[in-house]
């Protein structure tokens, strides 16, 4: 079945939609391992089996602990934007289902990571950040976590943490403006992250 179903996916080069159709089926479908298939799949040779992989491993990470470790030691290794892509809906997954307020410690070890695609991860998986529980009325705690990351060197991140304040900006433009007031422009990364903002 699951061979059948990773040259099925093959065939598809763009969407997550298929993905996760697919990653339903098995866990539906098999009373297996699926820990030990999905990690075997983010090892996969094709970006859609890695991606599969990921969703289960996001499916599985709510209740099971090396799930989620998965996700942040090996996942996040993968040079594949389409699986770092997915990664970003998996931590959001995880957090949708235990609860934005309690998973504030996750979120704050993927935002203050050294790694800065698991900062991106977060950043990009949980945007709009203030149409999420606990950030909707606590918008402050979201302009603060992301805020922290622009002066970081890769680029990558900071188009992330620019267009994510500048989705928040677009209710709360006086809290992610006082935010700014500090900021050092003459900093090429800092600035960069602020137009984006300003966009």
């Amino acid at each position: 079945m699951l061979s059948a179903i990773i040259a099925d996916l093959k065939k598809t080069e763009h969407g997550f939609k298929h993905i996760m159709e697919a990653g339903d089926k098995i866990i539906a479908a098999e009373k297996g391992d699926h820990l030990k298939t999905a990690t075997a799949l983010i090892g996969g040779e094709s970006y859609q089996e890695r991606m599969l992989g990921v969703y289960m491993l996001s499916l599985l990470s709510p209740e099971n602990e090396k799930a989620l470790q998965l996700l942040k030691t090996r996942v996040v290794t993968d040079d594949n934007w389409r699986v770092q892509e997915m990664l970003a809906k998996a931590i959001d997954y995880y957090c949708s289902v235990i609860g934005y307020e309690a998973t504030l410690p996750e979120i704050k070890y993927w935002a203050t990571h050294k790694d800065p695609l698991l900062n991106r991860a977060v950043v990009e998986g949980l945007r709009i950040w203030t149409s999420r529980p606990y950030f909707k009325t606590h918008p402050e705690v979201a302009i603060a976590l992301i805020s922290q990351l622009k002066s970081k060197e890769s680029e990558y991140l900071r188009k992330s943490v620019g267009n994510a304040l500048r989705d928040i900006r677009k209710k709360h433009k006086d809290l992610v403006d006082q935010e700014m007031k500090n900021w050092d422009l003459t900093q090429p990364r800092i600035a960069f992250v602020h137009k984006l903002v300003m966009k």
